[in-house]
């Protein structure tokens, strides 16, 4: 598989002393057509892991490499999905939506047949004029997952999307989103994904990366050969998930 993201000994502190390090010369690799988990303990950098990959944040020392070129910038192939929505509450969910075609050549009318037909496809018909605080969570990260999409990333990366969801809309959603994945029509060429959620990531990803407690390095990668659909009731599931929270505990 083709490489997409190089981390070339990544390192990340919010000050210049030990205990201010976040991240501890991580190397890792995300491939084409892959659907990597990120876990660990609470604090370890996994947030942080992902605002450097897209170009949020400037590593401390490393680099990162999207297709061979180093990241100086927030990457155009990439998009992100985030905890808490981060939809603006002024604007309607179309104009949410249409603010991921940011920086994109389209005319008004390809973009605007471009956001409809991305709220078709998330199920979002009949609330484009609505305003985020009409809309439950579930719909919100809709919302987000759509300007996420919209821009056809190569590369997305999640951060806790369920997280802030109630069970039964978060199990919903993450099948969507896998449906998402396996559609080769829409998917992107890779998802990374981090999360609290142990099972939640056996359930969805290819590969696992562990971290340890702050500041956070590279425990382990397991990969997860489990046939799809995933049953997250399963034996073999529980194996795995087991194993990793060994690891994190």
């Amino acid at each position: 598989m083709a490489s997409l993201v190089d981390m070339q000994n990544v390192s990340h502190a919010f000050g210049k002393s030990r205990s201010d390090l976040i991240l501890d010369k991580i190397n890792l690799s995300i491939n084409e057509h892959e659907f990597v988990g990120v876990v660990g303990p609470s604090g370890c950098g996994k947030s942080a892991l992902l605002r450097i990959i897209i170009g949020l944040t400037k590593p401390t020392d490393g680099a990162v490499y999207y297709r061979g070129e180093k990241v100086e910038d927030i990457c155009k192939g990439m998009s992100m999905v985030f905890q808490t929505f981060a939809l603006f509450p002024w604007l309607t969910v179309f104009e949410n939506i249409e603010l991921g075609l940011q920086g994109k050549s389209f005319s008004k009318s390809e973009k605007r047949a471009r956001v409809l037909k991305i709220i078709e496809f998330m199920g979002l018909s009949g609330f484009e004029e609505a305003y985020p605080r009409e809309l439950s969570r579930g719909m919100k990260q809709r919302v987000g997952l759509a300007r996420g999409l919209i821009p056809d990333p190569e590369l997305i990366l999640m951060d806790e999307p369920f997280s802030s969801l109630d069970a039964l809309t978060a199990t919903h959603l993450r099948e969507e989103v896998l449906d998402l994945w396996l559609d080769p029509s829409v998917a992107p060429e890779a998802v990374i994904m981090v999360t609290h959620n142990v099972e939640e990531a056996v359930y969805m990803a290819d590969r696992i990366v562990i971290l340890t407690s702050r500041p956070g390095k590279i425990a382990k990668e397991l990969e997860v050969t489990l046939p799809r659909p995933r049953d997250l009731r399963s034996n073999e599931l529980y194996k795995i998930v087991d194993e990793i929270t060994g690891f994190i505990a």
